[in-house]
């Protein structure tokens, strides 16, 4: 392991304050500054618990928090793999000014700290859990993408009496027996780590296999940029292997308690906006989120793939403007029959 990149260092425990460190700062600065045009925003760094290689250990999370607190909560955007806070940009800017965005780092993505050896999903549920507590977020939009519908998902069971609405973006929070060739291809022993590790393969094929509409080359050099070397990788190849495809996986128990309770969510807003020609998240998984939650208003873009905020940002950001609209009174919606 690189010693001479801060994100990369050892977890410490929970003892004394990294969050604030200035080598941290500088290094999250010498890789959003490139980008800073798309990405004008002023890192945040919180200290959560990373799992590894103690309970009590913490690593240094980083977020982005936008906009003013208003009466209808934050929104809170979870990414997937190989993304980070950065997929979110055209979600924050075209939201900030009525709402608060926040946007974190997933442990060993973004600009948050590397953890060797990676963490699993309920590592990454509790770091969320950790964020959203230490920032006091209540009546929040939750909206997510990718492995962060499982995260995002796991946290708001967690903690349901701080989650009002939801927005669910091509992802999954429940086991499947389906998994498209090409992750599995990642997954070979030893090749498919050289290759989402080593070689970057799998992030540099998402910028160009993702989308319908070709990503510009400064967003593909964005969605790429804190993953430059093989200590910054690791946590995508531990992505790609935490996925749950049989019940002597270590991340099964986590993912099937998630399922079993995601229906308790039911009586809550939700809306789905899905890709329809995402090859990864495939309209199978839009059909599963619909049949546990039939009152979901639903949007089907068919000229979307997986990265739909890529695609369609506009739709993702009228369905969250819509779900945090407050529900008509008697006396409006007599009104408007009137």
């Amino acid at each position: 392991m690189s010693t001479s990149d801060p994100l990369a260092r050892p977890v410490e425990p929970r003892s004394g304050s990294t969050a604030g460190d200035e080598s941290i700062r500088r290094r999250a600065e010498e890789i959003a500054g490139p980008i800073r045009h798309l990405f004008p925003y002023e890192p945040h760094f919180a200290e959560v618990p990373s799992g590894r290689p103690a309970p009590e250990s913490l690593a240094r999370m980083h977020y982005v928090d936008e906009g003013a607190v208003d009466a209808s909560g934050p929104v809170l955007c979870v990414h997937g793999n190989p993304t980070w806070s950065f997929y979110w940009r055209r979600i924050i800017e075209g939201l900030k000014g009525e709402t608060r965005v926040i946007a974190p780092d997933h442990l060993g993505m973004g600009l948050s700290d590397r953890i060797p050896g990676g963490v699993l999903l309920e590592d990454h549920i509790a770091a969320l859990v950790s964020l959203i507590d230490q920032l006091d977020l209540t009546d929040i939009t939750l909206v997510v993408h990718d492995w962060g519908g499982a995260i995002g998902v796991g946290a708001a069971l967690e903690r349901p009496e701080r989650f009002s609405r939801f927005v669910i973006t091509n992802t999954a929070a429940f086991p499947t027996s389906f998994m498209p060739k090409r992750i599995a291809a990642c997954r070979a022993p030893v090749v498919g780590r050289l290759a989402v590790q080593g070689g970057n393969a799998f992030a540099r094929a998402a910028t160009k296999q993702t989308t319908v509409i070709p990503l510009e080359e400064d967003v593909r050099r964005g969605l790429l940029a804190p993953y430059s070397n093989w200590d910054a990788r690791e946590q995508i190849w531990r992505f790609v292997m935490d996925i749950p495809m049989k019940e002597d996986h270590p991340s099964w128990t986590t993912l099937s308690r998630i399922a079993d309770r995601i229906e308790s969510l039911g009586d809550r807003p939700m809306e789905i906006v899905w890709g329809m020609r995402d090859w990864c998240f495939t309209p199978l998984f839009k059909s599963q989120w619909e049949q546990r939650f039939p009152d979901a208003f639903v949007s089907e873009l068919q000229g979307a793939g997986h990265y739909v905020n890529e695609d369609a940002p506009e739709v993702v950001i009228g369905a969250i403007r819509r779900i945090r609209r407050p529900p008509p009174t008697e006396a409006s919606a007599r009104g408007a029959t009137e």
